[in-house]
């Protein structure tokens, strides 16, 4: 998305990356529905797909690709006020979503007939919840990059996997590990680097 806002000459190619990210993740969650895949393995299907695309686009003809560089490794000292007010804005769309829509997420994960016969659009709720993700992954790569992104989409879920009795555990631990995982990683950064 990024390499096909630059090269149709946008300032901005953040926009261009979060259309591109939004038919990504209805494409992921159509895929992902017609397919006996685990949705990590899809995630990563996509995600490397996404990137060796946008590698492609950006070198195609004899382009560099460095000037994409921020956008796989991050750069956390990019953050403006004004991004830290989106981000504060995405988060409570995200708290929102989660509220609102909870009970019906987590039984389309679970149990997808149970919530198909309760009259639950499970392809929607799961549109619904990909998409939100995907702007959020979008968004926020700029400050932390992709490759980053990428793993805390999986590592703290399948942590968390392995140590919760129930879903509010698997949420909580989830949560918190991500939460510890990014803290320690800045913490790491500014000792290390200084």
């Amino acid at each position: 998305g990024m390499a096909i806002g630059a090269i149709c000459g946008f300032n901005e190619p953040t926009w261009a990356a979060v259309a591109f990210a939004v038919v990504f993740a209805l494409l992921f969650n159509w895929v992902r529905r017609r397919s006996a895949l685990a949705s990590d393995t899809v995630i990563g299907v996509f995600s490397s797909t996404a990137v060796a695309l946008g590698i492609f686009i950006a070198t195609f003809g004899g382009g560099s690709f460095t000037k994409f560089n921020s956008y796989l490794i991050g750069d956390i000292l990019s953050v403006t006020p004004g991004k830290t007010v989106l981000l504060a804005l995405i988060l409570l769309g995200v708290l929102l979503l989660w509220g609102f829509f909870y009970n019906k997420l987590m039984l389309s994960a679970v149990h997808p007939a149970l919530a198909g016969s309760r009259g639950i659009n499970i392809f929607w709720q799961d549109a619904l919840f990909s998409v939100a993700v995907a702007v959020v992954v979008t968004l926020s790569m700029t400050w932390v990059g992709l490759l980053v992104i990428n793993s805390l989409l999986v590592l703290p879920a399948a942590a968390a996997r392995n140590l919760a009795k129930n879903m509010w555990q698997y949420h909580l631990l989830s949560l918190l590990a991500a939460v510890v995982a990014g803290v320690a990683g800045l913490l790491t950064s500014y000792y290390v680097g200084s």
